[in-house]
């Protein structure tokens, strides 16, 4: 018989009348307790090249995981003193092998017979990698994410049809949790673009308001230079848009947490903050009822622009002949304010799927649709929520509703573990 058949018929008696040399659920459940678990990239990484090293007693390894362009990139360094080749193209004649084979590349037998391999053509500087021994493909479905170049054993073990198989499943494994690792790690970064997309839009919605006003001053300047109620208005405009690009500031320094300058205010001392800051505009906002006595926990310079943007929503939405008008009152223990006006209203359907979602507008390119949605975060970090009821053609009406300075305060001491003394 030739050689071949006389190998094939060594495997196939090897696996059906021999004990298998390794215990394949203590194997499995090494490996998983070896990858499972909140583990650092490094360290995860490390692991994966470990469970696979570990079958043959293999010493050190090195680990290449797919990168951009179909490149593979050296990741992991276990132990190995000679780095090798960092970069290596997605063409390169063993990538090709590797991810149509699927086979695992004893470096010794590719020594001693290439033909066995067929056309491959292993990188000289593998080649030249000292004690560098096996070469093993991990599989994530059909794609190879990568592979890992392992040393001789400690043991000197042959590589046998035993061994190979569990190195092919056990990668096939390895490569699951290497894929989970890589999406975690993109789903991160794209979670920080997120979070910066969102934090430079407020910036910017905050920065449209504040030129729009700037604006407003150089336009009349001409006509009103010598005016001297120009020059007050003109002054207090300034100071006002000074006092919003600080706070703006301190937003930026403090990353747009709600909840980094929360204090017990008053609610009244707000809303009139908001009607005298938007008296200039037409229809002039009115305050209807106001309850001095209500007290809530939030950041009053954060409140005061939300509620402000929700004020200047209504006015524009408004005929200069229309009204603006506010309340403020308590009801079952939540603080209420209410902005209504007999503007051009909304639909329902607006309302329901775009009125809170970013970068939905009725203004054109005149908005940035970010107000709103900015509104209902805050609002829901307070623990509070709006409610709006509009008609098209009769106006709207938007209700904040907010927890009671006092009933806050007692939620979050019953949520607070009290310590008993033993």
């Amino acid at each position: 018989f030739s050689g071949t058949i006389r190998a094939s018929m060594r495997v196939f008696l090897a696996k059906h009348f021999y004990h298998y040399r390794y215990d394949y659920r203590e194997e499995w459940l090494r490996i998983t307790s070896l990858l499972s678990g909140q583990q650092e990239p490094h360290v995860l990484r490390n692991n994966a090249l470990r469970a696979l090293a570990d079958i043959v007693e293999s010493p050190a390894g090195l680990l290449w995981l797919t990168r951009e362009a179909n490149d593979y990139e050296l990741v992991e360094n276990w132990t190995v003193m000679d780095l090798g080749e960092r970069h290596i193209d997605g063409a390169d004649s063993m990538i090709e092998f590797l991810a149509k084979t699927q086979w695992i590349i004893d470096l010794d037998e590719y020594a001693r017979d290439r033909g066995v391999y067929r056309d491959l053509q292993v990188p000289q500087w593998l080649l030249e990698l000292p004690e560098a021994w096996l070469v093993v493909p991990l599989m994530h479905q059909s794609q190879l994410l990568g592979f890992t170049v392992l040393t001789h054993s400690r043991a000197k073990d042959k590589l046998d049809w035993e061994i190979r198989d569990l190195l092919r499943t056990a990668g096939r494994q390895v490569a699951g949790y290497l894929a989970l690792l890589e999406v975690s790690l993109a789903l991160a970064s794209a979670r920080q673009f997120e979070a910066f997309n969102r934090l430079s839009a407020f910036v910017v919605h905050d920065l449209k308001n504040i030129v729009a006003q700037l604006s407003l001053i150089s336009k009349n300047a001409e006509e009103h230079r010598d005016n001297p109620l120009f020059i007050d208005d003109a002054l207090s405009t300034i100071s006002h848009a000074t006092q919003k690009m600080n706070r703006l500031l301190t937003q930026l320094r403090i990353q747009h947490n709600a909840g980094q300058n929360i204090t017990r205010l008053k609610l009244s001392d707000v809303i009139e903050q908001v009607v005298k800051n938007r008296s200039a505009a037409e229809p002039r906002p009115v305050i209807k009822q106001l309850d001095k006595t209500v007290q809530i926990l939030a950041d009053k310079d954060r409140l005061a622009a939300i509620i402000e943007h929700l004020v200047q929503n209504a006015q524009d939405a408004t005929a200069r002949s229309g009204f603006v008008n506010l309340h403020v009152y308590t009801e079952h223990s939540q603080a209420k304010i209410t902005i209504e006006d007999n503007g051009c209203g909304m639909s329902e359907e607006f309302i329901r799927d775009q009125l809170f979602k970013p970068f939905h507008t009725t203004k054109g390119n005149a908005g940035m649709g970010i107000g709103a949605y900015e509104a209902s975060e805050f609002v829901k970090a307070l623990g509070g929520r709006i409610d709006v009821f509009s008609r098209v053609g009769e106006g709207t009406t938007f209700l904040v509703s907010l927890p009671l300075a006092e009933k806050k305060a007692a939620e979050e001491t019953r949520a607070t573990p009290v310590k008993m003394n033993q």
